[in-house]
């Protein structure tokens, strides 16, 4: 039957051409849908680079991306505004003369850690500055204050045990001592807090708890003079918040509103902010060694607050929050042009 498909002559027969323009046309719809969109994101990369390293700037939740955008203080650059990549936009523009792109993470660790590792692998980026709200461990911290901590952990790693060990040294969380009205045992048993697999350039793995933001940066945002915002639409609070230096944050993936768990972790962490990215961006950053700095604004208590929501405060801890971003972005840009003229004068 394939034979009757040859001419005697050995030329292809009009079966042949038509069978050959067949497969060439199953060939290339076999080729990957999104090839040119992949080439066309590459081309606006690398014309994004061109311009220059940036200062990459994350937060979680779309009232955090909100409050930039209606902030004025973000400047697109009118050559490409923007690019696509994996799902996320990244926005390409300036803030206080310092060229930034900003991008939405989403959720929880895993999202956080992927769109940190994008912007460090695909851009040219100098820096993360990671900013947005969190719910407040430290009962010494109020509603709008911004921490900036030292030390972030991810405190969602847990050894489930039957029991608690009653030599174990490292912090533990025992379901018994809840129990109501006195308490005992518990089937649940306790948790063991876990440390991290930090893996770094030039550095074998080591297991780590705390993870600490850059010192330099962290100097740098000691120096800041911010006046943070008391009101919003709605409602007033009674003082006007404070920047506050140098606190612990935990991150785990879950949303904190328990009053006993939150006065576990400052018992027992000296955690003052608790979130769900944090240390997921300075894990991610301090693999490659790549500087990172959080600026946290208080949205809530972590549980048990009687009155006002977070729902209603979440707008102006994002506020307060991206105000200490932005003035740090801004002195960060002001001391690398006074390094670079010290560096021409030399």
């Amino acid at each position: 039957m394939a034979m009757a498909l040859i001419s005697a002559s050995g030329a292809a027969t009009p079966l042949q051409v038509l069978l050959f323009a067949l497969l060439l046309v199953a060939s290339a719809s076999a080729l990957p849908a999104q090839q040119p969109d992949m080439d066309r994101a590459r081309w606006q990369v690398d014309r994004v680079n061109r311009r220059g390293p940036s200062l990459g700037l994350v937060m979680s939740y779309v009232d955090e991306a909100t409050a930039l955008q209606a902030s004025g203080y973000f400047t697109p650059w009118r050559v490409l505004p923007f690019v696509d990549l994996y799902g996320r936009r990244f926005h390409i523009g300036s803030i206080r003369g310092v060229n930034v792109i900003h991008a939405l993470t989403g959720q929880r660790r895993l999202n956080a850690a992927v769109t940190v590792q994008t912007l460090m692998d695909v851009f040219s980026v100098s820096g993360i500055v990671h900013y947005g709200t969190a719910g407040s461990s430290n009962d010494s911290m109020s509603f709008g204050d911004v921490s900036v901590p030292k030390l972030v952990a991810y405190t969602g790693a847990w050894t489930w045990k039957k029991f608690r060990s009653p030599k174990e040294s490292s912090a533990e969380l025992s379901f018994g001592e809840y129990n109501i009205p006195n308490g005992g045992e518990n089937l649940l048993g306790s948790l063991k807090f876990r440390n991290e697999e930090l893996y770094s350039v030039g550095k074998p793995m080591e297991e780590v708890f705390w993870l600490p933001v850059d010192s330099a940066w962290f100097k740098v945002a000691e120096q800041l003079k911010v006046k943070l915002e008391r009101c919003n639409d709605t409602f007033c609070l009674p003082t006007t918040p404070q920047v506050v230096y140098g606190l612990k944050g935990a991150s785990a993936d879950m949303f904190l509103d328990n009053a006993e768990y939150r006065k576990f972790l400052f018992r027992e962490f000296g955690v003052s902010t608790v979130d769900e990215e944090s240390a997921a961006v300075v894990m991610t950053t301090t693999s490659p060694g790549v500087p990172v700095i959080v600026f946290r604004g208080v949205s809530d208590l972590a549980g048990g607050e009687p009155t006002w929501s977070s729902t209603s405060l979440m707008n102006l801890a994002s506020i307060n929050a991206l105000k200490v971003a932005v003035e740090f972005i801004g002195m960060v840009g002001k001391q690398k042009s006074i390094e670079s003229v010290q560096r021409s004068n030399n």
